[in-house]
């Protein structure tokens, strides 16, 4: 006799287009977020650019101060003692300005939204994850935006500075003035930034991967030393060419490596638990 497999309930089932409409919304939501906030950052064009954005390039930033105090104290002269940064900033272009000022709220809008867009992102792949899984919901949103908030304030406040520091004092002769386009500035701020930002969201990426079976704990311990190399190659892309620099953004990240791995290893015995049940 033929055994007749089980029909699953239509009802509960959803095609591969039915898929696609629901993650066409929770990004039409999503980026729906980061407008009205970028529109709120819009007003605010003199914090965004005199407060924040231009913050770095005074002498007086307050990252300055203290990288000037540390570099003293162990007697390394890192140029962080000064009292002005020997560059300016221009706009060569007619709509430079304006577009600085709507790239930059879109950017200003993507961070403020970020822990909203992660919770779209949470909704849409809810459903596929166990009843146990989906209460942890508001854990995962806030360490999530807690982590990518931290990189962002890292970003600012450590990588770029030593950024400008070193590529606005840095000259190959007298005669070559340093006189940065606007356009290039904010490129530089957003890199540091953002870049930062999503680095930080490694214990994340590593729990993920971890659940889906991809890496374990012991993979990550015996591939230490050749993460130390690329967190170290991560480290010179976003920082200058200037070793002491690149030091004191690579051990934050080999931190978050090290916590990865504890992550890891506690969802790997979870998920062994489960397969023995």
């Amino acid at each position: 006799m033929e055994r007749i497999a089980p029909q699953e309930d239509p009802e509960n089932e959803m095609s591969f287009l039915d898929h696609l409409e629901e993650l066409r919304w929770h990004l039409i939501r999503a980026v729906l977020a980061v407008v009205i906030a970028g529109g709120i950052a819009f007003m605010l064009k003199g914090f965004i650019f005199d407060v924040l954005l231009f913050g770095p390039s005074r002498g007086d930033f307050f990252s300055y101060d203290i990288l000037c105090r540390i570099s003293t104290y162990i007697g390394i002269d890192g140029g962080f003692c000064f009292d002005e940064l020997p560059f300016k900033i221009q706009s060569r272009t007619m709509g430079g300005q304006f577009s600085a000022h709507v790239w930059t709220s879109i950017t200003a809008g993507f961070i403020i939204a970020f822990p909203y867009v992660i919770y779209e992102f949470w909704k849409f792949v809810a459903p596929a994850m166990h009843n146990n899984e989906r209460k942890y919901a508001r854990g995962f949103i806030f360490i999530t935006s807690l982590l990518f908030f931290i990189g962002v304030l890292f970003g600012y406040y450590v990588v770029t500075p030593l950024s400008i520091n070193f590529l606005g004092k840095y000259q190959v002769s007298e005669i070559v003035l340093n006189e940065f386009d606007l356009g290039s500035y904010i490129s530089l701020v957003r890199a540091s930034v953002l870049a930062s930002g999503l680095i930080f969201e490694l214990p994340i990426v590593i729990y993920f991967l971890t659940k889906v079976g991809i890496v374990t704990p012991d993979f990550l311990r015996t591939y230490r030393k050749y993460a130390l190399v690329i967190v170290l190659i991560l480290s010179a892309i976003i920082t200058p060419p200037d070793i002491v620099s690149q030091i004191i953004v690579a051990i934050p990240v080999l931190i978050l490596y090290e916590v990865s791995i504890i992550i890891s290893k506690i969802m790997y015995k979870k998920e062994e638990e489960k397969l023995k049940k």
